[in-house]
């Protein structure tokens, strides 16, 4: 693990999980809440190695405008003002119905992930989390895949205009991170690189091998495309054969990462493999290079996740302790308050330790690949498009 030498932190208010769709909308706020009372039932908030919790403000009109067009703004405002949609924005729709305050919610989940940016950028600390983050769909123009406001391209803008020269974006989400490549296809100051479940099968549809980035600005975006149930061995694997050498080779000011949990095997809307102890084993290799290629400067955001008891808060407690740089260990167990807590409000048994019993191994690149095999095709298929455009050797 790193030495972190400066301190950590969190921003997070209880006002944040006004992000909601409603009870039945996949993408509850439960899962944000469980997230919190289990890291603070761990201990993430105290101690001596403690992230230190740091209030969210609410994003204004200005910065928001950075990324999103007017237009789109005040539909949002009506929107949640008076419940009309307009499904031409993607505002009213079964991924994104409306609700009261929509725009006040958005716009303090994107405060929420500026000011993690403004922590870092600013050194009041090395790292920051915005665990209601992530929300990586939003266009420019639309409200896409549960996201209003897309937090993290607007977080990454403030970094861009505050003086970073490069921002590396990293995201794990089991979806295509389309919102924030798209938002910097044309600018080579951003590396995106997103590892998801291929879009053959999964929305939004988007995130191949050949799709590198704008006209003169090749190599600024980095896909694997990663087949149906690609487990623990599987995902290391492809993420160890791209990511680091990328991440190298562009030596970012900042790294910026997404972790939706949705690439577990338990999710119920994506169909990838992982264990928590392989997404916990991703937050460790991502601080690992916030170290290595960016001067320790990590901001990381939420994002997927839609097992809301037994996935999310344990996959995300994990990041925080990352984040703070004091890992729990995996066989930790779930305090008994947080156990009485999930059965008093959803009358749910929640699970009783912090892995799910894996030890995440995998076989490293360097060893040779397999043409036959899909998930090997897949990861060549990104490094002959994409190492060459960074005078990186794409063979093993």
């Amino acid at each position: 693990m790193p030495e972190c030498q400066t301190p950590a932190v969190a921003v997070f208010d209880d006002s944040l999980t006004q992000y909601d769709f409603g009870p039945a909308h996949p993408m509850s706020p439960v899962r944000v809440d469980l997230t919190m009372r289990l890291a603070h039932e761990l201990g993430v908030f105290s101690g001596p190695r403690a992230l230190r919790l740091v209030d969210a403000p609410v994003a204004d009109d200005d910065l928001l405008s950075t990324i999103h067009l007017p237009r789109l703004i005040t539909a949002v405002k009506e929107a949640g003002r008076t419940g009309e949609a307009n499904e031409r924005l993607g505002i009213g729709t079964e991924d994104n119905p409306v609700f009261s305050r929509m725009h006040e919610a958005g716009a303090h989940v994107v405060g929420a992930t500026v000011e993690a940016c403004r922590q870092v950028w600013e050194g009041h600390a090395g790292h920051a989390a915005s665990i209601s983050g992530g929300l990586h769909h939003a266009m420019p123009h639309r409200v896409s895949g549960f996201c209003v406001y897309n937090d993290v391209a607007v977080g990454i803008r403030w970094l861009l205009d505050h003086g970073a020269e490069r921002v590396a974006y990293v995201d794990v989400d089991a979806h295509h991170g389309d919102g924030v490549e798209r938002i910097f296809w044309d600018d080579p100051r951003v590396l995106t690189i997103s590892l998801h479940e291929t879009g053959q099968v999964l929305f939004p549809g988007t995130g191949f091998p050949a799709d590198t980035g704008g006209r003169g600005c090749e190599g600024s975006a980095a896909n694997v495309a990663l087949p149906p149930g690609t487990a623990d061995a599987g995902w290391l694997r492809a993420f160890h054969a791209v990511v680091p050498d990328l991440l190298a080779e562009f030596k970012p000011d900042v790294l910026v990462s997404q972790h939706g949990a949705d690439s577990h095997s338990r999710d119920p809307l994506t169909h990838l493999g992982l264990s928590v102890d392989g997404q916990r084993a991703t937050h460790a290799a991502l601080h690992e290079l916030a170290h290595s290629t960016a001067g320790g400067r990590w901001v990381a955001v939420g994002g997927g996740g839609y097992e809301l008891v037994g996935v999310v808060p344990r996959t995300w407690t994990h990041l925080l302790a990352e984040v703070a740089g004091a890992p729990l260990p995996p066989e930790a167990e779930v305090p008994s308050a947080w156990l009485r807590y999930v059965d008093e409000r959803f009358g749910l048994a929640g699970p009783t330790l912090m892995t799910d019993g894996v030890t995440p191994e995998y076989r490293p690149w360097s060893q040779g690949y397999d043409p036959a095999q899909w998930l090997d095709a897949a990861v060549h298929e990104t490094r002959m498009a994409l190492f060459p455009l960074h005078g990186l050797d794409p063979m093993p």
